[in-house]
């Protein structure tokens, strides 16, 4: 990468020196420095392979508010869909809602996420579903890959046309690397580290609309708590992050969730959750996992228009507890119980 002048090169160096020679004293605010520099194209190679090392072996790249800072520098240099249009404001769409994950968990299940935001979409009327998703990258088969195998022209989506998909099916896909085209700068640095970094988080803190609503899934319980707090400082409010008791980063249909749960007022509200609690029996993970793009595409079609093989149901209800507390976080529903019923109707009914 080219350096556009001394200027630019000397902000990254002075955000390096400061993490890796007085990393107590790095703050969002150099983070945000270096972030900028890197999403303008200013840094080479080795000066993003020093900032995201450094900030793996700090503890502070780790803190709420620098994460905060990462995230806002990345919206910041994003392509923003606009839901404010000449044929409709934003508030015309309703409610805004969305179900994704950090990945990097490394148990490759079924592709629950999308399948559940799909479920959730058809579920009712009231709400519309702004999917945020790439291609896969720790997993056998990331929600984008999943969606082009089903016919889905995700590169066609322009971010002037999200507004009208989603008044007029409800779901649209938001792909990443259409809306955030400056994080290609740290992708062959972030692949070559082969190490998780804050980076590793930013995913589901930078949907380009904005939810209303999400879940929002880790993969570590450690990191439960510092993302539901960097997303009370971007002022989400009525989000859930969630990690399954064995680092999974959805709802786990085996066994306890840990359940961050942001409320209107900011409160970050901490519980568990279990598949009894939404009426479903408990699986192995082992019979919920994925499998190749094609057999995937396959369990998905079978889903969706409820023609299930024996082996489909521990994946179906896998979807449904995950669906269903989206539902629940929404507000479309009173309990965990109904949210997973009508999760079960919507995909009754093939709709």
């Amino acid at each position: 990468m080219l350096q556009s002048d001394n200027t630019s090169t000397d902000t990254i160096k002075d955000v390096l020196k400061a993490l890796v020679l007085n990393s107590d004293e790095f703050d969002s605010t150099l983070a945000a420095k270096g972030m900028s520099a890197i999403m303008r194209g200013e840094a080479t190679d080795a000066q993003i392979g020093g900032f995201l090392t450094a900030l793996k072996l700090s503890g502070g790249g780790w803190s709420p508010d620098v994460v905060a800072a990462l995230a806002k520098e990345s919206y910041r240099n994003a392509l923003i869909p606009p839901l404010d249009t000449p044929q409709r404001l934003r508030k015309d769409l309703g409610m805004i809602v969305d179900i994704v994950g950090t990945g990097g968990d490394g148990w490759s299940t079924f592709n629950i996420s999308t399948t559940s935001a799909l479920v959730v979409a058809s579920a009712t009327e009231t709400i519309k579903v702004a999917k945020y998703g790439s291609r896969a990258s720790s997993s056998n088969c990331g929600s984008a890959d999943l969606l082009e195998a089903m016919g889905c022209d995700l590169a066609a989506v322009r971010p002037e046309d999200v507004a009208d998909i989603l008044h007029s099916s409800k779901f649209c896909f938001l792909f990443a690397n259409t809306y955030h085209p400056r994080m290609r700068y740290l992708s062959n640095t972030r692949r070559e580290l082969g190490f998780p970094t804050p980076f590793n988080v930013l995913g589901p803190l930078t949907n380009p609309v904005v939810p209303d609503r999400a879940v929002v899934g880790v993969y570590s319980k450690s990191l439960g708590r510092t993302m539901a707090e960097v997303l009370v400082l971007l002022g989400r409010r009525n989000y859930a992050v969630v990690c399954g008791d064995e680092d999974l980063d959805e709802i786990s249909i085996a066994g306890k969730t840990h359940v961050w749960h942001i409320q209107a007022d900011g409160e970050i509200i901490e519980y568990s959750i279990h598949p009894d609690d939404f009426g479903i029996p408990s699986h192995p993970l082992s019979r919920a996992s994925g499998s190749t793009l094609e057999e995937n595409k396959e369990t998905l079609k079978r889903l969706l228009s409820n023609q299930l093989e024996k082996r489909d149901i521990p994946v179906r209800d896998f979807v449904l507890i995950n669906a269903g507390f989206l539902l629940y976080v929404s507000g479309v529903v009173a309990s965990m119980k109904e949210g997973a019923e009508l999760a079960r109707t919507t995909l009754e009914s093939g709709k």
